[in-house]
């Protein structure tokens, strides 16, 4: 049996076990123990091993709890719905401020925690419940909700672009740093399309009404406070790191240790508070890690097999296709596979074929990161498995229908496709920032 046939047999074998609904990292690492065991003998059992222990001496990897620690945090501390209050105050004048304020509040909200799923917890259950009581349009702020929180994966400390930088072996302070500009961008993007949906049509998002509108100048600023306190939790995180005085590590524990004390200066660190953010932080670590993992093994045997090459060997020789078209098909089978599949999953399936495969091609690696990202965002809000889609359903209120739901994500989507296309076409707004921070 040649190379390139075990390659296929071995992606093949996973799809079909993902598909039994076995954990991702249980059939990505048995197929790659399997694989490594028939191909090399006793002596493939060295792969796993050797992936272990790089995962293990990986230093940055020490990043990821203390992030998940800091969202968990200020999210378990209500410390993160003084933003909602602070927005719903300072916008609410404004036709479709609350909803222009929602997703500044998930932009602030990614910063904080890096994962989707906590934009996701807080836009449904503080701002979707207000704006529909204030008489905003159910789709149009189911959407705003959606999109809001995918950002959750692009802007720093993005979890998923730590999961990334290990597979690829790429720099996590420059993916980070690639992302802020993009998520910047994508966010005043969906900022410009509410606030001029609600210019055309006032009734999309109405403005508060006068008598709420009059709250005393002691009153805002004092919410003013309270609502930067997250802003200046990731400032005293970020800042250092920025400028070269700590470590990507160092900032994250700054990061963890600012939330804690700021919730125990504001009387809001409990020990439930204490226990869940540990719990939570304990369960989605040992999850990446083993997802990590079960990733290295299997892509240390495909690059045993040569298969990256032979794929090359097949897009660029055999079709002809160029180099462009071949990362344009990476793309659309990256929509197809969030119909069904969350950015985990996608990444570590096709990252041993992928990310070498980019690499071969001459594009940069870090411009990639964010490409990949923004398209997870999409899938993530493409029917009919989105994944965003399902858990928008779990969360939402019983007046919200599924059909609701999936109506909402169609403008979004197309402002993240033509996010997408502006950074496929300058990829200088990706890689600007890393450039001028790491002087490369």
């Amino acid at each position: 049996m040649s190379y390139e046939l075990i390659a296929i047999v071995m992606f093949s074998s996973m799809m079909l076990m993902l598909m039994t609904g076995q954990r991702v990292f249980g059939a990505i690492g048995a197929v790659a123990a399997i694989a490594a065991l028939t191909l090399w003998g006793t002596g493939g059992s060295l792969i796993p091993f050797s992936s272990a222990m790089k995962l293990m001496k990986w230093y940055p990897l020490l990043t990821l709890p203390m992030f998940i620690f800091m969202g968990y945090v200020l999210s378990e501390s209500k410390i993160a719905d003084d933003l909602y209050k602070m927005f719903h105050v300072w916008m609410g004048p404004v036709n479709g401020g609350l909803a222009i304020g929602t997703i500044s509040l998930m932009v602030l909200i990614s910063a904080m925690n890096g994962l989707s799923v906590a934009g996701m917890a807080i836009g449904a259950t503080i701002a979707l419940p207000e704006l529909l009581r204030r008489g905003y349009d159910k789709r149009m702020v189911t959407g705003v909700v959606q999109a809001g929180s995918s950002l959750g994966i692009l802007v720093p400390p993005s979890v998923v672009l730590v999961l990334y930088a290990m597979i690829a072996r790429q720099p996590v302070g420059q993916l980070w740093l690639a992302g802020v500009l993009p998520g910047l961008m994508m966010a005043a993007m969906f900022i410009a399309y509410i606030y001029i949906r609600c210019r055309i049509n006032p009734a999309l998002g109405p403005a508060l009404p006068e008598d709420e509108r009059n709250v005393p100048l002691a009153e805002k600023l004092r919410l003013l406070r309270a609502g930067l306190l997250p802003v200046g939790i990731f400032a005293v995180m970020m800042v250092p790191f920025v400028n070269g005085w700590t470590s990507l590590v160092e900032s994250s524990a700054i990061g963890a240790l600012a939330a804690f004390f700021a919730a125990i200066l504001k009387r809001r660190m409990t020990r439930d508070v204490f226990e869940t953010s540990l719990r939570q932080t304990l369960a989605i670590s040992c999850m990446f890690m083993w997802i990590i993992l079960a990733a290295m093994g299997f892509g240390a045997v495909f690059d045993g097999l040569g298969a990256v090459r032979a794929i090359d060997n097949l897009f660029t020789d055999q079709l002809g296709l160029n180099p462009w078209m071949i990362l344009i098909l990476m793309q659309l089978s990256f929509l197809l596979m969030g119909t069904f599949l969350d950015d985990t999953a996608m990444l570590v399936i096709v990252a041993p074929l992928y990310v070498p495969l980019v690499g071969a091609l001459g594009f940069d690696l870090v411009w990639y990161g964010i490409l990949y990202t923004i398209t997870t965002q999409i899938a993530y809000m493409t029917p009919p498995f989105g994944y965003n889609l399902f858990l928008m359903r779990a969360m939402a209120p019983p007046e919200i229908s599924l059909h609701d739901i999936y109506g909402s994500i169609f403008p979004f989507v197309m402002v993240m496709l033509l996010a997408l296309t502006l950074i496929m076409a300058f990829p200088q707004i990706a890689l600007w920032l890393p450039e001028v921070v790491y002087g490369k």
